[in-house]
């Protein structure tokens, strides 16, 4: 961000934005959101109708609003302000594991959750069995959301499911329906294979995809538009259903 645009306490900014009963403009607001937070006195002005609206693009030379001038320059909508400020567009394509980070946080808290309800503490024998099985229901909801976007994004590195192409429209049934048993504690002969096999099949795959043909691919572990990154990340999650698995067996048939 360059100093002219960090000190703009003071400053004034018009906004043109669509204000109408039938729409009213989410990137609108936050552009008047963000100027206030920027320091800018915002000029508010609403087009509150289709021919204005229009009247408005057509005399600017413009297809879209809001718009943004500062000090007499346009300066465009909302993603064109974020730049302008130096901030990230919101849109922008690239790698980020927020989305993974998002969801284990919530199936930690989720566990804990859990685990006081069951048991009356927060750090409960369970927990673990809790936090692994939440995060497979909600891994498995995020691709049940779009499971076609997310058999194409599977079939670009799953060695299963390039074989049997229903395998990627199974996948996330079975994912799902494995956490929900396993947080129950019900039907362990059917739940602890079903993580185990898919757990393997799927570990197996991401460690022949990354690191043996080197290949750069976004994981379709939350679903078909994800933009998390192929990697030790996937092979740890894998891994994780391989180790449940394996436990939930032991300790229902031999402990």
């Amino acid at each position: 961000m360059n100093q002219e645009n960090a000190s703009a306490k003071g400053r004034r900014a018009q906004l043109y934005r669509m204000v109408m009963k039938e729409h009213l403009c989410p990137s609108g607001l936050k552009s008047k959101d963000l100027l206030e937070r920027r320091g800018f006195f915002v000029e508010d002005h609403h087009l509150t109708s289709r021919q204005e609206t229009d009247a408005f693009k057509e005399k600017h030379g413009v297809t879209t609003t809001p718009q943004v001038f500062i000090d007499e320059q346009r300066i465009g909508g909302y993603e064109a302000l974020r730049e302008y400020l130096g901030l990230d567009s919101p849109d922008e394509e690239g790698e980020t594991y927020e989305p993974v980070i998002a969801l284990f946080v919530t199936a930690f808290l989720m566990g804990l959750a859990v685990s006081w309800a069951a048991t009356g503490g927060l750090l409960s024998a369970r927990l673990p069995e809790y936090f692994v099985a939440i995060s497979m229901c909600l891994l498995g909801l995020q691709k049940l959301k779009d499971v076609e976007s997310f058999s194409t994004m599977f079939l670009g590195y799953d060695l299963l499911a390039q074989r049997y192409l229903r395998y990627g429209y199974v996948y996330p049934y079975a994912e799902t329906i494995a956490g929900i048993l396993m947080l129950a504690g019900a039907l362990i002969w059917l739940a602890a294979p079903l993580a185990l096999f898919i757990g393997t099949v799927g570990a197996v795959s991401v460690f022949k995809a990354v690191y043996i043909d080197r290949r750069e691919l976004k994981c379709a572990c939350v679903g078909g538009d994800s933009k998390v990154p192929l990697g030790f990340v996937s092979l740890t999650e894998n891994l994780i259903m391989v180790g449940m698995g394996l436990w939930m067996l032991f300790r229902t048939y031999v402990l």
